[in-house]
């Protein structure tokens, strides 16, 4: 299914990062191997957000700078296999997202679903396990941060809502950010559970990996048009680091200072 020239699906930046943030991109990149011949799709839909979010990869290495946070991403696009999903999830392998018809992910085999799963699934899980395993062995704290970024226009339909921050059952580490966000004057329009929550079965990665394992853990979506240049990104790094590093402070009393020059608190 993959060529010997292409890469392993799960990649890892900053490997040997101390911060406590364990970093999360599951849609990074929007590369689809030539055996695929692009799902049947024409090139502008390849590049679009159905594919990838972008931006998401830019601003979470610069995350995994600025908290010292190692960063795993997935090097394929989600049109293959969505790794925020589990196999049994239709989601998992769209035949159609947003207004998009998928003709290469259209009446698959079981057997072909299946090699989907074991070719990009399975590696990312696996990855991403061994890494949290490898922190609990030595003893290292860990919160589990994923990275996304949404479209501004939905289905013909504006968001006004410009970050979001997400949470399933474990609400710990999404509360301790909120907090900030409603007693600082923030730079962004930032709400919790916009504009997707755990019904729009968005949270598997946290539930998997983050509640499973008794970590804080907490998604966060960033509107894309926010993302587009790198002083755009820098300022929500900025933003965003510094939500999560107070959250993170032992016995902290709010409101805190968020630093906007991108350096850790």
């Amino acid at each position: 299914m993959l060529s010997c020239d292409d890469d392993t699906p799960f990649a890892v930046f900053n490997a040997h990062g101390e911060g406590d943030v364990l970093l999360v991109c599951e849609h990074a990149i929007a590369t689809i191997p030539s055996v695929f011949a692009g799902l049947g799709l024409e090139q502008h839909a390849l590049m679009s957000h159905i594919a990838w979010d972008p931006g998401a990869l830019e601003l979470s290495m610069r995350l995994a700078k600025m908290l010292d946070a190692i960063l795993c991403y997935q090097r394929y696009s989600r049109l293959l296999y969505d790794c925020n999903r589990p196999p049994e999830s239709p989601s998992a392998i769209p035949e159609k997202s947003e207004v998009h018809d998928i003709p290469g992910n259209r009446n698959l085999s079981l057997q072909e679903r299946h090699q989907r799963v074991e070719k990009f699934y399975r590696p990312f899980q696996r990855g991403l396990s061994g890494l949290l395993e490898a922190r609990r062995k030595s003893g290292r704290q860990t919160a589990l941060v994923t990275i996304h970024s949404f479209t501004p226009v939905f289905f013909g339909k504006a968001r006004e809502v410009e970050v979001g921050i997400l949470h399933d059952v474990d609400r710990r580490l999404a509360d301790a950010i909120l907090v900030q966000t409603d007693t600082l004057d923030c730079h962004y329009v930032t709400h919790r559970n916009e504009p997707y929550g755990p019904e729009d079965g968005v949270t598997h990665t946290l539930v998997e990996h983050g509640i499973q394992n008794g970590l804080l853990n907490v998604m966060v979506e960033v509107r894309n048009d926010l993302l587009q240049t790198q002083e755009q990104i820098d300022a929500m790094a900025a933003y965003l680091g510094g939500l999560i590093s107070n959250a993170l402070l032992p016995d902290s009393k709010w409101p805190r200072t968020i630093d906007q020059t991108g350096g850790r608190l």
